[in-house]
């Protein structure tokens, strides 16, 4: 609680703020923590495009609707990320926090906040440093926030989801229609309930991540079909289980 009030203060003082808005467990604790400080001196911004579920679109929506929270959503391609370099998050990060600083300045918003979290800087992400780059404010960082403590303050059990890009192997070509699929496969396993979980691509090989206690549900759903449908020719299923970055592993032993 304690940190609570030192990010409610730490708001305060920036008079007004644009929160980078994706209905995250992150971000939603800190666009609803900043409105009840700010009120209409908040406005959310979000991004529109392949790389992000319709479904967490449509949250965000719904979200700002609901608290009565001015919302701007904003358009964006994959065509600079979509040969999956190393640097695909610095690039996507650059682009995205460009346009929703040019947003802020034309609303009279002084601030543009995201909601990174104390434990995201355990693992690769080059995003980071587009955002410390364009003076974007990371106050959940910036405080010292674990995801465990922004769920329990928030009392928000819902699931991680990150960027479908992260689906990719590096260097592999990311397309519309496989975001489409992967997205698709991923809805499947959000409509049965799991928890936790990602569906990761290798070319045409779907490796599917689930909490370890949720193996034997993944095995009797027999998925291979449903997979086979949306383009994979073959379905795995990752027997280390649900983990963020896991496709940075590869990366971090070379």
């Amino acid at each position: 609680m304690d940190k609570l009030v030192k990010l409610k203060d730490y708001i305060k003082n920036l008079n007004s703020v644009a929160v980078a808005f994706s209905a995250g467990v992150d971000s939603t604790f800190l666009l609803k923590t900043a409105h009840e400080v700010l009120n209409d001196n908040v406005i959310a911004l979000s991004a529109n495009s392949p790389l992000f579920p319709k479904r967490e679109l449509i949250l965000a929506r719904d979200f700002c609707k609901k608290n009565n929270i001015r919302h701007i959503i904003v358009d964006f391609d994959i065509e600079d990320i979509k040969h999956n370099p190393l640097n695909r998050c610095y690039i996507c990060k650059k682009r995205i926090f460009s346009k929703f600083l040019k947003l802020a300045q034309e609303n009279k918003i002084q601030y543009v906040l995201e909601g990174t979290n104390f434990d995201d800087i355990n693992d690769f992400r080059p995003g980071l440093q587009a955002i410390r780059e364009l003076g974007i404010k990371s106050p959940l960082l910036e405080i010292g926030f674990t995801k465990d403590e922004i769920r329990l303050i928030s009392n928000n059990q819902k699931s991680s989801f990150a960027c479908l890009a992260s689906r990719f192997e590096y260097g592999q070509e990311i397309t519309k229609e496989m975001l489409e699929a992967v997205e698709k496969a991923e809805d499947i396993l959000y409509n049965a309930h799991f928890k936790q979980f990602r569906v990761r691509v290798h070319s045409k090989i779907a490796r599917i991540e689930v909490l370890s206690e949720d193996f034997n549900k993944l095995i009797e759903l027999n998925l291979y079909s449903r997979f086979k449908k949306l383009g994979f020719d073959y379905v795995t299923m990752d027997l280390k289980g649900y983990r963020t970055g896991s496709m940075n592993e590869a990366k971090k032993l070379e």
